[in-house]
């Protein structure tokens, strides 16, 4: 899950807490299981790119987009940085096989533009895989109890009309995944207690 954060330093070690990596390990299982035959990815709201260095360890050619060129700054070497906004890019149409955005649309002001714009920078067939925090869900409603939470930065909450914004360029099927309890982590498909939504969608040759 990626987050803008102030405290840059805190959160990097946050991330290194038993709990979080447990988190990033079952995130990034995920994807390299739904992002078998791609190549070129594109992570928007990457931050410091916690998940994309495994990613890129396993042999995809992986670029970062963020806003916040700080969080670029902590992300490494082996792959891409573009300091950017999401809903107005400079990569070429048909750029990428496949872009995620790892529980960052949300926070992202002008969503419906940034779906659009993803739809351009994709090849035909390209994939989008958007996982997205569950207001639903026991993780969420305790962590937005927390005043310092990166849950309350959050813009949009509307997972249905999210949603309904992908399907207007890609064909999707959607899933509940990653139980939380506390600090442990388990399987979960219950829309009440996973803490993600996740839209998969494959772009339409022609925009419905």
């Amino acid at each position: 899950m990626k987050i803008k954060v102030v405290g840059m330093e805190k959160y990097l070690q946050s991330c290194q807490s038993e709990f979080w990596q447990a988190v990033f390990s079952e995130e990034l299982n995920y994807l390299l299981n739904h992002l078998k035959g791609t190549k070129d990815i594109l992570s928007i709201g990457c931050g410091p790119a916690i998940i994309e260095i495994s990613l890129a360890k396993y042999g995809f050619n992986v670029t970062g987009l963020d806003i916040s060129r700080e969080a670029l700054n902590q992300a490494p070497d082996n792959i891409r940085k573009v300091t950017g906004s999401a809903d107005k890019t400079d990569f070429s149409d048909s750029s990428f096989d496949a872009v995620i955005y790892v529980a960052s649309l949300q926070f992202i002001e002008k969503y419906k533009e940034a779906v659009k714009e993803t739809s351009r920078i994709l090849k035909p067939g390209g994939r989008l895989l958007a996982m997205l925090l569950n207001p639903q869900s026991e993780f969420f409603r305790e962590k937005a109890k927390q005043n310092d939470s990166y849950i309350n930065k959050i813009r949009h909450t509307d997972l249905m009309d999210i949603e309904k914004t992908i399907a207007e360029y890609f064909s999707i099927k959607t899933e509940y995944m990653l139980g939380i309890k506390g600090t442990k982590t388990f399987q979960s498909a219950d829309c009440n207690i996973a803490s993600l939504y996740v839209v998969k969608g494959i772009k339409n040759d022609i925009p419905k």
